[in-house]
């Protein structure tokens, strides 16, 4: 089960030197801070676990119901929210929680929304290799995916067969990336590697 951890949102890549001279690519995250917006009990809720709130939204653009939600908290309207559980610290409504409890770990895994392709072709979305020469008379159909079955049997398409469409726009976890620094005052985390998203995107940070 994944451990208590902080939203945060992508800022950029960059790449820091080792202590033995290696050049490593890094991903530099603004993690938090977020403010405690509701404590969910084991006697109220089934489970224990705090809501966190990220990155603040126009009061204007928050329905009134979260507006509610928000004022039960004592915060202004924030943008993205998200439960964590594990936390073994008791906090209140209102806490905040910066950067500073990932001092110690040396491991995280991180969630994030990859990006969207739009509509792609097999080639793109899928690896295809396309027809090789254009022999026989072929001359246009480089990308197509070619057969999608036999004829007489089946007589259908399998569910499953790899074909265009949607592609990105996907929830993904990336496990297990290494800490290479975190900056407290600043609120900044750097792991080695790339995470899922765009520049600006929203991640999700747990122990």
């Amino acid at each position: 089960m994944p451990g208590p951890g902080l939203i945060g949102k992508k800022i950029g890549m960059t790449s820091v030197f080792s202590v033995e001279g290696k050049n490593v690519p890094c991903t530099v995250i603004e993690a938090g801070p977020c403010v405690v917006t509701q404590i969910k009990t084991v006697e109220a809720d089934g489970y224990s676990a705090l809501q966190l709130a990220f990155h603040d939204k126009r009061e204007k653009s928050t329905t009134k119901p979260l507006k509610g939600h928000f004022q039960k908290a004592g915060v202004t309207p924030k943008a993205k929210l998200v439960e964590f559980k594990g936390f073994e610290d008791k906090y209140q409504l209102g806490d905040v929680i910066t950067a500073e409890i990932f001092l110690n770990d040396t491991w995280l895994d991180i969630t994030g929304t990859t990006k969207g392709k739009g509509f792609q072709g097999v080639v793109k979305r899928h690896g295809f290799s396309g027809v090789g020469g254009q022999t026989h008379g072929q001359h246009n159909r480089g990308r197509a995916p070619g057969s999608l079955g036999a004829s007489s049997y089946p007589s259908r398409v399998f569910k499953g067969m790899k074909m265009a469409g949607q592609t990105g726009n996907n929830q993904k976890k990336i496990y297990n990336l290494r800490v290479i620094k975190v900056i407290p005052e600043s609120n900044i985390l750097m792991v080695k590697g790339s995470v899922p998203g765009a520049n600006g995107s929203y991640l999700i940070i747990h122990k």
